[in-house]
Protein backbone atom coordinates (compact mmCIF):
# COMPACT_ATOMS: atom_id res chain seq x y z
CA UNK A 1 0.00 0.00 0.00
CA UNK A 2 0.83 3.34 -1.11
CA UNK A 3 0.88 6.46 1.00
CA UNK A 4 1.22 10.11 -0.23
CA UNK A 5 2.61 12.30 1.71
CA UNK A 6 -0.40 14.40 3.21
CA UNK A 7 -1.92 11.06 4.40
CA UNK A 8 1.23 10.56 6.02
CA UNK A 9 1.36 13.48 7.77
CA UNK A 10 -2.38 13.05 8.48
CA UNK A 11 -1.73 9.36 10.10
CA UNK A 12 1.07 11.25 12.36
CA UNK A 13 -0.87 13.66 13.41
CA UNK A 14 -3.48 11.80 14.28
CA UNK A 15 -1.03 9.42 16.63
CA UNK A 16 0.12 12.63 18.50
CA UNK A 17 -3.34 13.62 19.39
CA UNK A 18 -4.38 10.47 20.22
CA UNK A 19 -1.47 10.01 22.67
CA UNK A 20 -1.70 13.69 23.77
CA UNK A 21 -5.59 15.32 23.06
CA UNK A 22 -8.52 12.98 23.53
CA UNK A 23 -11.10 16.13 22.62
CA UNK A 24 -9.27 16.46 19.18
CA UNK A 25 -8.75 12.56 18.10
CA UNK A 26 -12.22 12.23 16.76
CA UNK A 27 -11.54 15.36 14.44
CA UNK A 28 -8.42 13.35 13.30
CA UNK A 29 -9.81 10.04 12.56
CA UNK A 30 -13.15 12.45 10.63
CA UNK A 31 -10.41 13.50 8.76
CA UNK A 32 -8.66 10.00 7.96
CA UNK A 33 -12.02 8.29 7.34
CA UNK A 34 -12.89 10.82 5.08
CA UNK A 35 -9.40 11.14 3.70
CA UNK A 36 -7.68 14.55 2.82
CA UNK A 37 -8.46 15.95 -0.16
CA UNK A 38 -5.39 17.45 -1.72
CA UNK A 39 -5.02 21.09 -3.48
CA UNK A 40 -7.62 22.35 -1.51
CA UNK A 41 -7.51 26.21 0.46
CA UNK A 42 -7.89 25.19 3.46
CA UNK A 43 -5.76 26.23 6.32
CA UNK A 44 -3.94 23.79 8.34
CA UNK A 45 -6.51 24.89 11.49
CA UNK A 46 -9.17 23.71 9.39
CA UNK A 47 -7.81 20.94 7.79
CA UNK A 48 -5.80 19.06 10.83
CA UNK A 49 -6.81 20.72 13.66
CA UNK A 50 -4.22 22.09 15.58
CA UNK A 51 -0.47 21.87 15.52
CA UNK A 52 0.04 19.31 18.48
CA UNK A 53 3.80 18.75 19.28
CA UNK A 54 4.54 15.15 18.49
CA UNK A 55 7.02 13.09 21.04
CA UNK A 56 10.12 13.66 18.82
CA UNK A 57 9.03 17.40 18.36
CA UNK A 58 8.60 20.60 19.84
CA UNK A 59 10.49 22.71 22.44
CA UNK A 60 12.51 20.90 24.89
CA UNK A 61 11.53 20.47 28.16
CA UNK A 62 10.77 17.86 30.48
CA UNK A 63 8.40 15.52 29.45
CA UNK A 64 6.49 18.34 27.30
CA UNK A 65 5.67 19.98 30.66
CA UNK A 66 5.01 23.69 31.01
CA UNK A 67 8.26 25.78 30.29
CA UNK A 68 8.88 29.02 31.89
CA UNK A 69 12.39 31.16 33.41
CA UNK A 70 11.22 30.97 36.73
CA UNK A 71 14.07 32.66 38.11
CA UNK A 72 12.96 36.53 36.30
CA UNK A 73 9.06 35.57 36.34
CA UNK A 74 7.84 35.43 40.05
CA UNK A 75 4.23 35.49 38.50
CA UNK A 76 5.00 31.53 38.08
CA UNK A 77 3.46 29.60 41.09
CA UNK A 78 3.83 25.59 41.12
CA UNK A 79 4.25 23.39 44.31
CA UNK A 80 7.47 20.87 42.27
CA UNK A 81 9.93 22.69 40.07
CA UNK A 82 12.26 20.98 37.57
CA UNK A 83 15.54 23.16 37.46
CA UNK A 84 18.74 22.40 35.42
CA UNK A 85 21.85 22.85 36.34
CA UNK A 86 24.66 22.74 33.81
CA UNK A 87 27.93 22.73 35.76
CA UNK A 88 30.97 20.30 35.31
CA UNK A 89 34.11 22.19 36.37
CA UNK A 90 34.41 20.54 39.73
CA UNK A 91 35.31 16.80 38.26
CA UNK A 92 37.81 14.55 39.13
CA UNK A 93 37.81 12.51 36.06
CA UNK A 94 35.71 13.15 33.10
CA UNK A 95 34.12 16.58 32.68
CA UNK A 96 31.10 16.72 30.12
CA UNK A 97 27.91 16.93 32.75
CA UNK A 98 27.03 20.02 31.99
CA UNK A 99 25.20 19.11 29.16
CA UNK A 100 23.13 16.91 31.55
CA UNK A 101 20.22 18.98 32.25
CA UNK A 102 19.94 19.02 27.96
CA UNK A 103 20.55 15.13 27.83
CA UNK A 104 17.96 14.34 30.34
CA UNK A 105 15.62 16.42 29.11
CA UNK A 106 16.07 14.70 25.81
CA UNK A 107 15.43 11.32 27.37
CA UNK A 108 12.35 12.42 28.24
CA UNK A 109 10.41 13.23 25.33
CA UNK A 110 8.65 10.06 25.21
CA UNK A 111 7.51 10.96 28.08
CA UNK A 112 4.77 13.05 28.50
CA UNK A 113 1.78 14.64 31.23
CA UNK A 114 -1.18 13.28 29.31
CA UNK A 115 0.12 9.48 29.46
CA UNK A 116 2.16 9.28 32.67
CA UNK A 117 0.29 6.59 34.41
CA UNK A 118 2.49 3.23 35.29
CA UNK A 119 1.52 0.08 36.92
CA UNK A 120 4.75 0.17 39.17
CA UNK A 121 3.14 3.40 41.34
CA UNK A 122 -0.66 2.74 40.39
CA UNK A 123 -1.48 6.66 40.05
CA UNK A 124 -0.52 9.12 37.14
CA UNK A 125 1.91 11.90 39.08
CA UNK A 126 0.31 14.60 37.10
CA UNK A 127 -3.41 14.38 38.07
CA UNK A 128 -2.13 14.30 42.10
CA UNK A 129 -3.74 18.40 42.28
CA UNK A 130 -0.05 19.18 42.04
CA UNK A 131 1.58 21.68 39.80
CA UNK A 132 4.48 20.37 38.20
CA UNK A 133 6.54 22.80 35.34
CA UNK A 134 9.90 23.06 34.01
CA UNK A 135 12.20 26.41 35.17
CA UNK A 136 14.37 25.54 33.00
CA UNK A 137 18.85 25.85 33.36
CA UNK A 138 20.30 27.73 35.56
CA UNK A 139 23.00 30.10 33.70
CA UNK A 140 25.85 29.55 35.31
CA UNK A 141 29.54 30.92 34.82
CA UNK A 142 31.59 28.37 33.44
CA UNK A 143 34.85 30.18 34.25
CA UNK A 144 34.33 31.11 38.42
CA UNK A 145 33.17 27.74 40.65
CA UNK A 146 33.02 30.59 43.53
CA UNK A 147 30.79 32.73 41.21
CA UNK A 148 28.77 29.36 39.70
CA UNK A 149 28.29 27.75 43.12
CA UNK A 150 26.91 31.26 44.42
CA UNK A 151 24.25 31.45 41.30
CA UNK A 152 22.98 27.92 42.19
CA UNK A 153 22.33 28.76 45.85
CA UNK A 154 20.58 32.05 45.10
CA UNK A 155 18.72 30.25 42.08
CA UNK A 156 17.79 27.50 44.60
CA UNK A 157 16.48 29.77 47.07
CA UNK A 158 14.56 31.89 44.77
CA UNK A 159 12.72 29.43 43.78
CA UNK A 160 12.28 27.86 47.28
CA UNK A 161 10.37 31.61 48.64
CA UNK A 162 7.46 30.85 45.92
CA UNK A 163 4.33 30.12 47.52
CA UNK A 164 2.93 26.60 46.57
CA UNK A 165 0.68 27.06 43.65
CA UNK A 166 -1.89 23.86 45.21
CA UNK A 167 -4.82 25.51 46.80
CA UNK A 168 -5.32 22.67 49.35
CA UNK A 169 -4.39 23.12 52.99
CA UNK A 170 -2.32 19.95 53.12
CA UNK A 171 -0.71 17.89 50.40
CA UNK A 172 1.15 14.81 50.35
CA UNK A 173 4.76 14.26 52.03
CA UNK A 174 3.54 17.23 54.35
CA UNK A 175 7.00 19.29 55.61
CA UNK A 176 5.69 22.37 56.38
CA UNK A 177 5.76 21.66 60.03
CA UNK A 178 10.21 21.43 59.82
CA UNK A 179 9.69 24.75 57.78
CA UNK A 180 11.41 27.57 60.19
CA UNK A 181 8.43 29.57 59.18
CA UNK A 182 6.04 26.64 59.31
CA UNK A 183 5.02 27.17 55.82
CA UNK A 184 4.69 24.71 53.32
CA UNK A 185 7.63 25.45 50.38
CA UNK A 186 7.92 24.33 46.54
CA UNK A 187 10.19 21.24 45.64
CA UNK A 188 12.55 21.22 43.70
CA UNK A 189 13.86 18.26 41.22
CA UNK A 190 17.19 19.07 39.37
CA UNK A 191 19.15 18.02 36.82
CA UNK A 192 23.12 17.98 37.40
CA UNK A 193 25.83 19.12 36.59
CA UNK A 194 27.88 17.49 38.70
CA UNK A 195 27.34 16.01 42.32
CA UNK A 196 29.42 19.32 43.29
CA UNK A 197 25.47 21.02 42.86
CA UNK A 198 24.49 19.36 46.07
CA UNK A 199 26.30 21.85 48.56
CA UNK A 200 24.65 25.26 47.04
CA UNK A 201 20.85 23.46 47.36
CA UNK A 202 21.90 22.36 50.87
CA UNK A 203 23.06 25.60 51.98
CA UNK A 204 19.47 26.78 50.64
CA UNK A 205 17.61 24.05 52.16
CA UNK A 206 19.17 25.04 55.45
CA UNK A 207 17.76 28.72 55.60
CA UNK A 208 14.14 26.84 55.54
CA UNK A 209 14.71 23.58 57.05
CA UNK A 210 17.89 23.43 59.37
CA UNK A 211 20.13 20.46 59.18
CA UNK A 212 18.51 17.65 57.26
CA UNK A 213 19.00 13.78 56.47
CA UNK A 214 20.62 13.27 53.02
CA UNK A 215 20.01 9.98 51.45
CA UNK A 216 23.01 9.16 48.58
CA UNK A 217 22.60 7.11 46.00
CA UNK A 218 26.09 6.44 44.44
CA UNK A 219 28.82 4.11 43.72
CA UNK A 220 31.08 6.39 45.37
CA UNK A 221 31.13 8.00 49.30
CA UNK A 222 31.67 11.83 48.27
CA UNK A 223 32.67 12.49 51.96
CA UNK A 224 36.26 12.62 51.13
CA UNK A 225 38.45 15.45 53.36
CA UNK A 226 39.51 18.19 50.78
CA UNK A 227 42.64 17.83 53.27
CA UNK A 228 44.22 20.58 55.60
CA UNK A 229 46.64 22.10 52.55
CA UNK A 230 44.55 23.47 49.42
CA UNK A 231 45.83 25.93 47.10
CA UNK A 232 42.41 27.87 47.38
CA UNK A 233 39.36 27.57 49.60
CA UNK A 234 37.49 27.42 46.59
CA UNK A 235 39.68 24.25 45.38
CA UNK A 236 38.47 21.86 48.66
CA UNK A 237 35.03 22.13 46.90
CA UNK A 238 34.46 19.07 44.56
CA UNK A 239 32.23 16.26 43.56
CA UNK A 240 34.07 14.66 45.92
CA UNK A 241 34.06 16.34 49.19
CA UNK A 242 31.28 18.37 48.92
CA UNK A 243 29.27 16.29 51.69
CA UNK A 244 32.43 17.19 53.78
CA UNK A 245 32.08 20.86 53.15
CA UNK A 246 28.19 20.16 54.15
CA UNK A 247 29.23 18.65 57.98
CA UNK A 248 31.90 21.77 57.95
CA UNK A 249 28.93 24.02 57.79
CA UNK A 250 26.31 21.83 59.47
CA UNK A 251 23.85 21.59 56.79
CA UNK A 252 23.20 18.25 57.32
CA UNK A 253 21.68 16.07 60.88
CA UNK A 254 23.91 12.81 61.84
CA UNK A 255 21.20 10.50 60.29
CA UNK A 256 22.42 9.65 56.53
CA UNK A 257 22.91 7.01 54.15
CA UNK A 258 24.19 5.90 50.87
CA UNK A 259 23.37 3.24 48.81
CA UNK A 260 24.92 1.56 46.26
CA UNK A 261 28.29 2.13 47.37
CA UNK A 262 31.00 0.05 45.63
CA UNK A 263 34.39 2.79 45.01
CA UNK A 264 38.01 1.67 45.97
CA UNK A 265 39.11 3.16 49.17
CA UNK A 266 42.28 4.15 50.86
CA UNK A 267 41.06 1.82 53.58
CA UNK A 268 39.15 1.63 56.68
CA UNK A 269 39.27 5.21 57.33
CA UNK A 270 38.10 6.35 54.87
CA UNK A 271 34.88 4.48 56.57
CA UNK A 272 35.76 6.20 59.62
CA UNK A 273 35.67 9.74 58.24
CA UNK A 274 32.35 9.05 56.43
CA UNK A 275 30.93 8.20 59.25
CA UNK A 276 32.06 11.31 61.28
CA UNK A 277 30.39 13.33 58.24
CA UNK A 278 27.42 11.39 59.42
CA UNK A 279 26.60 8.48 56.99
CA UNK A 280 26.01 4.96 57.21
CA UNK A 281 26.58 2.62 53.84
CA UNK A 282 24.45 0.11 52.14
CA UNK A 283 27.24 -1.20 49.68
CA UNK A 284 26.32 -2.95 46.09
CA UNK A 285 26.85 -6.13 47.37
CA UNK A 286 24.91 -6.00 50.35
CA UNK A 287 21.64 -5.75 48.15
CA UNK A 288 22.67 -9.30 46.77
CA UNK A 289 22.74 -10.40 50.79
CA UNK A 290 20.06 -9.04 52.55
CA UNK A 291 17.69 -8.07 49.37
CA UNK A 292 15.75 -5.45 48.12
CA UNK A 293 13.52 -5.24 51.06
CA UNK A 294 16.06 -4.99 53.75
CA UNK A 295 17.78 -2.40 52.05
CA UNK A 296 14.40 -0.21 52.07
CA UNK A 297 13.86 -0.97 55.58
CA UNK A 298 17.80 -0.19 56.54
CA UNK A 299 16.90 3.62 54.35
CA UNK A 300 13.75 4.29 56.05
CA UNK A 301 14.87 3.46 59.74
CA UNK A 302 18.33 5.68 59.46
CA UNK A 303 16.12 8.70 57.93
CA UNK A 304 12.87 8.17 60.00
CA UNK A 305 10.94 11.27 60.37
CA UNK A 306 13.33 13.87 59.86
CA UNK A 307 13.08 16.16 56.64
CA UNK A 308 14.79 14.54 53.94
CA UNK A 309 16.80 15.43 50.79
CA UNK A 310 17.57 12.25 48.26
CA UNK A 311 20.33 12.85 45.63
CA UNK A 312 21.35 10.46 43.34
CA UNK A 313 24.18 9.72 41.25
CA UNK A 314 23.80 8.15 38.16
CA UNK A 315 26.95 6.26 38.71
CA UNK A 316 24.82 4.30 40.77
CA UNK A 317 23.61 2.31 37.83
CA UNK A 318 25.99 -0.40 36.74
CA UNK A 319 27.75 1.26 33.00
CA UNK A 320 26.53 -1.61 31.39
CA UNK A 321 23.00 0.12 31.40
CA UNK A 322 24.02 3.73 31.98
CA UNK A 323 27.50 4.56 30.33
CA UNK A 324 26.92 8.41 29.80
CA UNK A 325 28.87 9.00 33.58
CA UNK A 326 32.19 11.04 34.22
CA UNK A 327 33.42 8.18 36.96
CA UNK A 328 32.24 5.31 35.88
CA UNK A 329 32.59 1.90 38.15
CA UNK A 330 31.74 -1.71 37.43
CA UNK A 331 29.27 -4.17 39.61
CA UNK A 332 26.53 -1.49 39.70
CA UNK A 333 22.67 -1.83 40.54
CA UNK A 334 20.74 -2.47 37.78
CA UNK A 335 17.83 0.07 36.37
CA UNK A 336 15.19 -1.72 37.62
CA UNK A 337 16.62 -2.66 41.79
CA UNK A 338 17.12 1.19 41.73
CA UNK A 339 13.52 2.11 40.45
CA UNK A 340 12.59 -0.46 43.12
CA UNK A 341 14.41 0.95 45.96
CA UNK A 342 12.61 4.65 45.57
CA UNK A 343 9.36 3.13 45.29
CA UNK A 344 10.25 1.78 49.09
CA UNK A 345 11.36 5.49 49.94
CA UNK A 346 7.58 6.74 49.20
CA UNK A 347 5.89 8.44 52.11
CA UNK A 348 9.43 10.08 53.85
CA UNK A 349 9.31 13.06 54.29
CA UNK A 350 11.17 14.62 51.24
CA UNK A 351 11.85 18.34 50.99
CA UNK A 352 13.79 17.77 47.16
CA UNK A 353 15.74 15.97 45.29
CA UNK A 354 18.39 15.77 42.36
CA UNK A 355 20.20 13.53 39.16
CA UNK A 356 23.13 13.99 38.73
CA UNK A 357 26.35 13.46 36.31
CA UNK A 358 25.14 12.27 33.71
CA UNK A 359 27.09 13.00 30.72
CA UNK A 360 25.51 12.09 27.47
CA UNK A 361 28.68 12.54 25.24
CA UNK A 362 29.43 9.28 26.56
CA UNK A 363 26.34 7.94 26.31
CA UNK A 364 24.27 5.52 23.09
CA UNK A 365 21.47 5.23 21.96
CA UNK A 366 20.48 7.60 24.69
CA UNK A 367 20.87 4.88 27.10
CA UNK A 368 21.51 6.70 30.41
CA UNK A 369 19.60 9.69 29.51
CA UNK A 370 16.48 7.48 29.20
CA UNK A 371 17.41 5.80 32.41
CA UNK A 372 17.68 9.16 33.98
CA UNK A 373 14.82 11.07 32.95
CA UNK A 374 12.53 7.53 33.89
CA UNK A 375 13.77 7.70 37.47
CA UNK A 376 12.86 11.91 37.75
CA UNK A 377 9.29 11.05 36.49
CA UNK A 378 9.51 7.79 39.89
CA UNK A 379 10.61 11.35 41.89
CA UNK A 380 7.74 13.01 40.75
CA UNK A 381 5.28 9.69 41.98
CA UNK A 382 7.51 9.79 45.28
CA UNK A 383 6.64 13.02 46.35
CA UNK A 384 3.10 12.81 45.58
CA UNK A 385 2.78 9.08 47.79
CA UNK A 386 1.87 9.20 51.10
CA UNK A 387 3.34 5.59 51.35
CA UNK A 388 5.40 2.87 48.97
CA UNK A 389 2.78 1.55 46.54
CA UNK A 390 1.57 -1.97 47.39
CA UNK A 391 2.50 -5.12 45.18
CA UNK A 392 0.54 -4.92 42.21
CA UNK A 393 -0.96 -8.60 43.36
CA UNK A 394 -1.82 -7.04 46.80
CA UNK A 395 -4.01 -3.85 45.56
CA UNK A 396 -5.77 -6.97 42.86
CA UNK A 397 -5.20 -10.40 43.28
CA UNK A 398 -5.18 -12.35 40.27
CA UNK A 399 -8.07 -14.97 40.09
CA UNK A 400 -7.30 -18.42 39.70
CA UNK A 401 -10.51 -19.58 37.15
CA UNK A 402 -9.43 -23.46 37.37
Amino acid sequence: MKFTGVVVGGLLHALSVAAHHGDEHEHAQEILVSGPTVGTDLTWLEKYGPQSDMVFTGPLSFSHLEYARCLEDASKDFDIAILGMPFDTAVTYRPGTRFGPTGIRTGSRRQHAARAYTLSWGLDPYTQGTKVIDCGDVPLNPFDNAVALDQMEVAYSTLLKRDVARNSTEGVGEVRAFAKDKKEHPKIITLGGDHTIVLPILRSLNKVYGPISVIHFDAHLDTWSPGEISPSPQARITHGSFFYIAREEGLMSNTSIHAGIRCKMLGDSDITNDESVGFKVISTDDLDDIGISEVIRRIRKRIGNSPVYLSLDIDVIDPGLAPATGTPEAGGWTTREVKRIIRGLAGLNFVGADIVEVAPAYDHADVTSIAAADIVHDFLSMMMSAEPPKPRDDRKPWVDEL
